[in-house]
Protein backbone atom coordinates (compact mmCIF):
# COMPACT_ATOMS: atom_id res chain seq x y z
CA UNK A 1 0.00 0.00 0.00
CA UNK A 2 2.96 2.33 0.43
CA UNK A 3 3.63 2.14 -3.30
CA UNK A 4 1.03 4.71 -4.30
CA UNK A 5 2.33 7.46 -2.03
CA UNK A 6 5.91 6.57 -2.94
CA UNK A 7 5.00 7.02 -6.59
CA UNK A 8 3.48 10.41 -5.87
CA UNK A 9 6.42 11.54 -3.76
CA UNK A 10 8.91 10.58 -6.45
CA UNK A 11 6.86 12.30 -9.13
CA UNK A 12 6.65 15.55 -7.23
CA UNK A 13 10.43 15.75 -7.13
CA UNK A 14 10.39 16.46 -10.85
CA UNK A 15 7.57 19.00 -11.09
CA UNK A 16 7.65 21.04 -14.27
CA UNK A 17 10.30 18.90 -15.96
CA UNK A 18 10.14 15.69 -18.02
CA UNK A 19 9.82 13.23 -15.15
CA UNK A 20 9.36 10.04 -17.13
CA UNK A 21 11.09 10.07 -20.51
CA UNK A 22 9.50 7.39 -22.64
CA UNK A 23 7.89 7.90 -26.04
CA UNK A 24 9.73 10.88 -27.51
CA UNK A 25 6.92 11.41 -30.05
CA UNK A 26 4.42 12.49 -27.39
CA UNK A 27 4.82 14.79 -24.38
CA UNK A 28 1.95 15.26 -21.94
CA UNK A 29 1.99 18.02 -19.30
CA UNK A 30 0.05 16.49 -16.43
CA UNK A 31 -0.70 16.58 -12.72
CA UNK A 32 1.81 14.73 -10.57
CA UNK A 33 0.56 11.25 -9.73
CA UNK A 34 -1.51 10.54 -12.84
CA UNK A 35 1.04 8.19 -14.40
CA UNK A 36 -1.32 5.32 -13.57
CA UNK A 37 -0.69 2.19 -15.65
CA UNK A 38 -4.36 1.30 -16.13
CA UNK A 39 -5.08 4.60 -17.85
CA UNK A 40 -2.67 3.91 -20.71
CA UNK A 41 -3.23 0.22 -21.35
CA UNK A 42 -4.27 0.68 -24.97
CA UNK A 43 -1.57 3.25 -25.69
CA UNK A 44 1.21 1.02 -24.34
CA UNK A 45 -0.20 -2.01 -26.15
CA UNK A 46 -0.01 -0.12 -29.44
CA UNK A 47 3.23 1.82 -28.98
CA UNK A 48 5.18 -0.28 -26.49
CA UNK A 49 5.76 2.49 -23.95
CA UNK A 50 4.10 5.38 -22.15
CA UNK A 51 4.32 8.96 -23.38
CA UNK A 52 6.90 11.31 -21.92
CA UNK A 53 5.34 13.14 -18.98
CA UNK A 54 6.17 16.57 -17.67
CA UNK A 55 4.50 17.20 -14.32
CA UNK A 56 2.97 20.17 -12.55
CA UNK A 57 1.29 20.72 -9.20
CA UNK A 58 -0.79 23.82 -9.89
CA UNK A 59 -2.97 24.98 -12.80
CA UNK A 60 -1.61 28.54 -12.86
CA UNK A 61 1.97 27.25 -12.78
CA UNK A 62 1.27 25.00 -15.76
CA UNK A 63 -0.30 27.79 -17.79
CA UNK A 64 2.56 30.19 -17.10
CA UNK A 65 5.05 27.60 -18.26
CA UNK A 66 3.35 26.86 -21.60
CA UNK A 67 2.55 30.52 -22.30
CA UNK A 68 6.26 31.20 -21.79
CA UNK A 69 7.17 28.74 -24.53
CA UNK A 70 7.32 25.27 -22.94
CA UNK A 71 6.30 23.00 -25.83
CA UNK A 72 4.14 19.94 -25.22
CA UNK A 73 1.43 18.10 -27.13
CA UNK A 74 -1.36 17.96 -24.56
CA UNK A 75 -2.06 19.59 -21.19
CA UNK A 76 -4.41 18.38 -18.43
CA UNK A 77 -5.90 21.53 -16.82
CA UNK A 78 -9.08 21.87 -14.83
CA UNK A 79 -12.11 23.48 -16.41
CA UNK A 80 -11.73 27.02 -15.04
CA UNK A 81 -8.42 27.36 -16.94
CA UNK A 82 -9.68 26.49 -20.43
CA UNK A 83 -10.63 30.07 -21.33
CA UNK A 84 -7.07 31.20 -20.58
CA UNK A 85 -5.63 28.63 -22.99
CA UNK A 86 -8.17 29.62 -25.66
CA UNK A 87 -7.72 33.36 -25.21
CA UNK A 88 -3.94 32.98 -25.45
CA UNK A 89 -4.28 31.09 -28.74
CA UNK A 90 -2.44 28.06 -27.34
CA UNK A 91 -4.93 25.33 -28.22
CA UNK A 92 -6.98 23.97 -31.10
CA UNK A 93 -10.27 22.02 -31.11
CA UNK A 94 -10.37 18.27 -30.79
CA UNK A 95 -11.55 16.22 -33.77
CA UNK A 96 -14.23 14.21 -31.99
CA UNK A 97 -14.59 11.86 -34.97
CA UNK A 98 -11.24 10.43 -33.82
CA UNK A 99 -12.50 9.83 -30.26
CA UNK A 100 -14.80 6.76 -30.22
CA UNK A 101 -15.86 7.19 -26.58
CA UNK A 102 -16.65 10.91 -26.90
CA UNK A 103 -20.41 10.35 -26.73
CA UNK A 104 -19.97 8.40 -23.47
CA UNK A 105 -18.69 11.51 -21.65
CA UNK A 106 -21.21 12.97 -19.18
CA UNK A 107 -22.99 15.66 -21.26
CA UNK A 108 -23.04 18.15 -18.36
CA UNK A 109 -19.24 18.17 -18.36
CA UNK A 110 -19.32 19.91 -21.74
CA UNK A 111 -22.16 22.30 -20.92
CA UNK A 112 -20.30 25.55 -21.59
CA UNK A 113 -19.57 27.67 -24.65
CA UNK A 114 -15.99 27.79 -23.40
CA UNK A 115 -15.70 24.03 -23.85
CA UNK A 116 -17.76 23.57 -27.01
CA UNK A 117 -18.87 26.07 -29.67
CA UNK A 118 -19.40 26.31 -33.41
CA UNK A 119 -15.65 25.98 -33.95
CA UNK A 120 -15.49 22.64 -32.16
CA UNK A 121 -14.71 20.99 -28.82
CA UNK A 122 -11.88 22.72 -26.96
CA UNK A 123 -11.88 20.66 -23.75
CA UNK A 124 -11.98 16.88 -23.40
CA UNK A 125 -13.17 16.07 -19.85
CA UNK A 126 -11.25 13.23 -18.25
CA UNK A 127 -12.13 13.12 -14.56
CA UNK A 128 -14.00 14.84 -11.78
CA UNK A 129 -13.50 15.17 -8.07
CA UNK A 130 -14.52 16.98 -4.94
CA UNK A 131 -12.81 19.26 -2.46
CA UNK A 132 -14.04 18.71 1.07
CA UNK A 133 -12.94 18.29 4.69
CA UNK A 134 -10.40 15.53 5.36
CA UNK A 135 -9.86 14.93 9.06
CA UNK A 136 -8.21 12.59 11.53
CA UNK A 137 -11.10 10.62 12.98
CA UNK A 138 -9.11 9.78 16.11
CA UNK A 139 -8.42 13.40 17.09
CA UNK A 140 -11.35 15.32 15.56
CA UNK A 141 -14.95 14.57 16.60
CA UNK A 142 -17.38 14.25 13.67
CA UNK A 143 -19.54 17.05 15.08
CA UNK A 144 -16.62 19.49 14.75
CA UNK A 145 -16.52 19.03 10.97
CA UNK A 146 -20.29 19.37 10.55
CA UNK A 147 -19.57 22.98 9.57
CA UNK A 148 -16.84 24.60 7.49
CA UNK A 149 -16.40 27.03 10.37
CA UNK A 150 -14.05 24.40 11.80
CA UNK A 151 -11.35 26.09 9.72
CA UNK A 152 -11.69 29.27 11.81
CA UNK A 153 -12.25 27.47 15.12
CA UNK A 154 -9.49 28.53 17.61
CA UNK A 155 -9.52 24.96 18.95
CA UNK A 156 -7.66 23.89 15.80
CA UNK A 157 -5.18 26.74 15.54
CA UNK A 158 -1.95 25.39 14.05
CA UNK A 159 -3.58 22.07 13.12
CA UNK A 160 -5.13 23.10 9.78
CA UNK A 161 -3.81 22.74 6.25
CA UNK A 162 -5.17 24.30 3.07
CA UNK A 163 -4.21 23.82 -0.59
CA UNK A 164 -1.71 26.30 -1.98
CA UNK A 165 -4.24 26.86 -4.76
CA UNK A 166 -6.23 30.02 -5.19
CA UNK A 167 -9.24 28.32 -6.80
CA UNK A 168 -9.52 25.76 -4.01
CA UNK A 169 -9.17 28.11 -1.06
CA UNK A 170 -11.64 30.55 -2.58
CA UNK A 171 -14.15 27.73 -3.14
CA UNK A 172 -13.87 27.07 0.61
CA UNK A 173 -14.18 30.74 1.54
CA UNK A 174 -17.22 31.30 -0.68
CA UNK A 175 -18.97 28.20 0.66
CA UNK A 176 -18.20 29.16 4.24
CA UNK A 177 -19.79 32.57 3.67
CA UNK A 178 -22.90 31.27 1.92
CA UNK A 179 -21.96 31.44 -1.78
CA UNK A 180 -22.47 28.38 -3.99
CA UNK A 181 -22.14 30.03 -7.42
CA UNK A 182 -18.88 31.81 -8.12
CA UNK A 183 -19.94 32.90 -11.61
CA UNK A 184 -22.02 35.73 -10.14
CA UNK A 185 -20.16 37.10 -7.11
CA UNK A 186 -20.98 40.55 -5.74
CA UNK A 187 -18.39 42.86 -4.23
CA UNK A 188 -19.92 42.30 -0.80
CA UNK A 189 -19.65 38.51 -1.20
CA UNK A 190 -16.05 38.80 -2.37
CA UNK A 191 -15.08 40.91 0.63
CA UNK A 192 -16.86 38.58 3.06
CA UNK A 193 -14.99 35.59 1.61
CA UNK A 194 -11.66 37.44 1.76
CA UNK A 195 -12.26 38.39 5.41
CA UNK A 196 -13.13 34.78 6.25
CA UNK A 197 -10.03 33.51 4.49
CA UNK A 198 -7.87 35.84 6.56
CA UNK A 199 -9.38 34.37 9.72
CA UNK A 200 -8.72 30.85 8.44
CA UNK A 201 -5.11 31.80 7.66
CA UNK A 202 -4.56 32.43 11.38
CA UNK A 203 -5.21 28.71 12.01
CA UNK A 204 -3.13 27.36 9.12
CA UNK A 205 -0.09 25.29 9.96
CA UNK A 206 0.70 24.48 6.35
CA UNK A 207 -0.36 25.25 2.75
CA UNK A 208 0.12 22.02 0.82
CA UNK A 209 1.39 22.08 -2.75
CA UNK A 210 0.33 18.54 -3.69
CA UNK A 211 -1.35 15.52 -2.07
CA UNK A 212 2.00 13.96 -1.12
CA UNK A 213 2.82 17.09 0.82
CA UNK A 214 -0.63 17.08 2.42
CA UNK A 215 -0.57 13.45 3.56
CA UNK A 216 2.91 13.75 5.01
CA UNK A 217 1.67 16.46 7.37
CA UNK A 218 -1.46 14.52 8.32
CA UNK A 219 0.32 11.19 8.75
CA UNK A 220 2.95 12.85 10.96
CA UNK A 221 0.20 14.23 13.21
CA UNK A 222 1.06 17.87 12.55
CA UNK A 223 -2.26 18.48 10.79
CA UNK A 224 -5.67 17.24 11.92
CA UNK A 225 -7.96 18.91 9.34
CA UNK A 226 -7.39 19.71 5.69
CA UNK A 227 -9.37 21.06 2.75
CA UNK A 228 -8.66 18.10 0.51
CA UNK A 229 -9.01 16.56 -2.92
CA UNK A 230 -9.99 12.91 -3.33
CA UNK A 231 -6.49 11.63 -3.98
CA UNK A 232 -5.07 12.79 -0.66
CA UNK A 233 -7.84 10.89 1.11
CA UNK A 234 -7.35 7.82 -1.11
CA UNK A 235 -3.63 7.73 -0.31
CA UNK A 236 -4.29 7.97 3.43
CA UNK A 237 -6.96 5.25 3.22
CA UNK A 238 -4.48 3.02 1.37
CA UNK A 239 -2.10 3.31 4.34
CA UNK A 240 -4.90 2.60 6.85
CA UNK A 241 -4.70 6.10 8.28
CA UNK A 242 -7.85 7.05 10.27
CA UNK A 243 -9.14 9.62 7.79
CA UNK A 244 -12.69 10.87 7.32
CA UNK A 245 -13.95 12.81 4.31
CA UNK A 246 -16.79 15.19 5.16
CA UNK A 247 -18.62 16.32 2.01
CA UNK A 248 -21.82 17.21 3.81
CA UNK A 249 -20.78 20.04 6.08
CA UNK A 250 -23.85 22.25 6.35
CA UNK A 251 -22.30 24.87 4.04
CA UNK A 252 -21.36 22.21 1.48
CA UNK A 253 -18.31 21.17 -0.54
CA UNK A 254 -16.83 21.90 -3.97
CA UNK A 255 -16.60 19.89 -7.17
CA UNK A 256 -14.25 20.23 -10.11
CA UNK A 257 -13.72 18.75 -13.57
CA UNK A 258 -10.39 18.42 -15.36
CA UNK A 259 -9.56 17.32 -18.88
CA UNK A 260 -7.23 17.58 -21.83
CA UNK A 261 -6.54 20.45 -24.22
CA UNK A 262 -4.86 19.95 -27.59
CA UNK A 263 -1.86 22.26 -27.89
CA UNK A 264 -1.57 24.03 -31.21
CA UNK A 265 1.53 23.00 -33.18
CA UNK A 266 2.67 20.49 -30.58
CA UNK A 267 6.16 19.08 -31.18
CA UNK A 268 5.09 15.43 -31.22
CA UNK A 269 2.68 13.13 -33.03
CA UNK A 270 -0.95 14.20 -33.31
CA UNK A 271 -1.91 10.58 -34.03
CA UNK A 272 -0.30 9.45 -30.79
CA UNK A 273 -2.04 12.25 -28.87
CA UNK A 274 -5.40 10.85 -29.98
CA UNK A 275 -4.27 7.33 -29.06
CA UNK A 276 -3.37 8.67 -25.62
CA UNK A 277 -6.68 10.42 -24.90
CA UNK A 278 -8.64 7.49 -26.30
CA UNK A 279 -6.87 5.18 -23.87
CA UNK A 280 -7.59 7.61 -21.02
CA UNK A 281 -11.32 8.06 -21.59
CA UNK A 282 -12.27 4.47 -22.45
CA UNK A 283 -14.87 3.00 -20.08
CA UNK A 284 -12.59 0.43 -18.44
CA UNK A 285 -10.14 3.14 -17.37
CA UNK A 286 -12.67 4.27 -14.73
CA UNK A 287 -11.83 1.51 -12.25
CA UNK A 288 -8.02 1.99 -12.17
CA UNK A 289 -8.48 5.76 -11.90
CA UNK A 290 -10.73 5.32 -8.88
CA UNK A 291 -8.54 2.61 -7.35
CA UNK A 292 -5.30 4.56 -7.63
CA UNK A 293 -6.42 8.20 -7.33
CA UNK A 294 -9.91 8.20 -5.85
CA UNK A 295 -11.39 10.26 -8.68
CA UNK A 296 -14.51 9.84 -10.78
CA UNK A 297 -14.10 9.26 -14.52
CA UNK A 298 -15.70 11.32 -17.26
CA UNK A 299 -16.92 8.18 -19.02
CA UNK A 300 -20.48 7.63 -17.81
CA UNK A 301 -20.57 3.96 -18.81
CA UNK A 302 -17.35 3.36 -16.91
CA UNK A 303 -18.70 4.99 -13.75
CA UNK A 304 -21.98 3.06 -13.96
CA UNK A 305 -19.98 -0.17 -13.70
CA UNK A 306 -18.62 0.78 -10.23
CA UNK A 307 -20.56 -0.27 -7.14
CA UNK A 308 -22.02 2.28 -4.70
CA UNK A 309 -19.93 1.13 -1.74
CA UNK A 310 -16.75 1.96 -3.65
CA UNK A 311 -18.11 5.36 -4.64
CA UNK A 312 -19.07 6.10 -1.04
CA UNK A 313 -15.59 5.26 0.24
CA UNK A 314 -14.10 7.63 -2.33
CA UNK A 315 -16.55 10.41 -1.44
CA UNK A 316 -18.18 10.37 -4.88
CA UNK A 317 -21.71 9.57 -3.76
CA UNK A 318 -24.69 11.85 -4.27
CA UNK A 319 -25.09 14.31 -1.41
CA UNK A 320 -27.85 16.59 -0.13
CA UNK A 321 -25.56 19.41 1.06
CA UNK A 322 -24.86 22.50 -1.12
CA UNK A 323 -22.20 22.26 -3.83
CA UNK A 324 -20.02 24.90 -5.42
CA UNK A 325 -19.02 23.78 -8.90
CA UNK A 326 -15.60 25.12 -9.90
CA UNK A 327 -16.74 25.93 -13.42
CA UNK A 328 -15.20 28.69 -15.55
CA UNK A 329 -15.75 32.10 -13.99
CA UNK A 330 -14.72 35.67 -14.74
CA UNK A 331 -10.97 35.65 -15.57
CA UNK A 332 -10.61 39.09 -13.94
CA UNK A 333 -12.13 37.72 -10.74
CA UNK A 334 -9.74 34.76 -10.81
CA UNK A 335 -6.76 37.09 -11.15
CA UNK A 336 -8.06 39.24 -8.30
CA UNK A 337 -8.55 36.18 -6.11
CA UNK A 338 -5.05 34.95 -6.92
CA UNK A 339 -3.48 38.29 -5.98
CA UNK A 340 -5.51 38.49 -2.76
CA UNK A 341 -4.57 34.95 -1.79
CA UNK A 342 -0.89 35.79 -2.13
CA UNK A 343 -1.40 38.80 0.18
CA UNK A 344 -3.24 36.68 2.72
CA UNK A 345 -0.49 34.04 2.79
CA UNK A 346 2.04 36.81 3.35
CA UNK A 347 0.09 38.01 6.36
CA UNK A 348 -1.55 41.09 4.85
Amino acid sequence: MIRKSALLLSAVTFLGTPAFSADADLTIFDWAGFEVDGLFTDYVAKHGQKPTFALFGDDDEAFQKVVSGFRVDGVHPCSQMVSKYRDAGLIEPWDTSKIPAFNDIYPEMLDSEIFKDDKGVWFLPSYWGVTAVAYNTETVPAEDVASLQVFVNPKYQGRISLPDSSDDVWSLAYLATGVTDWTNVTEEQYQAAADWLRKAHENVYHYWADPADQIQQMAAGAVSISWSWNDGVALLQAENFPVGFQREAKEGSATFTCGFVNMKDGPGSEEKLYDFVNSWIRADAAQPLLDEMGYGHSNQKGMESIDQATLLKAGLQEISAPTLAQVPNDPKLRERQLAEFEKIKAGF
